[in-house]
């Protein structure tokens, strides 16, 4: 499978799947601010410049996020997305940040409000499999 990589830097990898039309990003340690808006701003360029519908989050690294960002990726980012063309979320939590599984339950809602089918995985691969069998 070929792999198209957007961005790779200290904080995040953000890469696209051609064949499968999967957005993948991976939070190597906790982002905020501007490095966390860039990923997933640049995914929803690939939503739209592919036609994508499939998003794989691999946040185990990230924490909580400040409310500045989070009420930005609900008020702001979830809508945009929707409206790109998002239809599946694969998301991967951090497995003992209490706060964090909090915030993405938020997050949860939020997106199922917009028409957004999201499963919770605590790896990747699963997360994957399950995106590549949704037709």
């Amino acid at each position: 499978m070929s792999i198209l990589t957007i961005i790779d830097n200290e904080f995040a990898t953000l890469k696209y799947y051609p064949e499968t039309k999967i957005v993948h990003h991976v939070f190597h340690k906790p982002i905020s601010g501007a490095a966390f808006r860039e990923v997933l701003d640049a995914g929803i360029e690939l939503l739209k410049k592919y036609g994508a519908q499939k998003w794989l989050s691999d946040d185990r690294e990230n924490m909580a996020l400040p409310p500045e960002d989070s009420e930005w990726a609900k008020i702001d980012w979830f809508s945009r997305a929707a409206a790109a063309g998002w239809k599946y979320w694969a998301l991967v939590v951090p497995p003992y940040d209490l706060a964090a599984k909090q915030n993405y339950n938020e997050f949860i809602d939020n997106v199922f409000d917009q028409g957004v089918r999201t499963m919770v995985f605590t790896e990747s691969e699963s997360g994957l499999a399950w995106l590549k069998d949704i037709s």
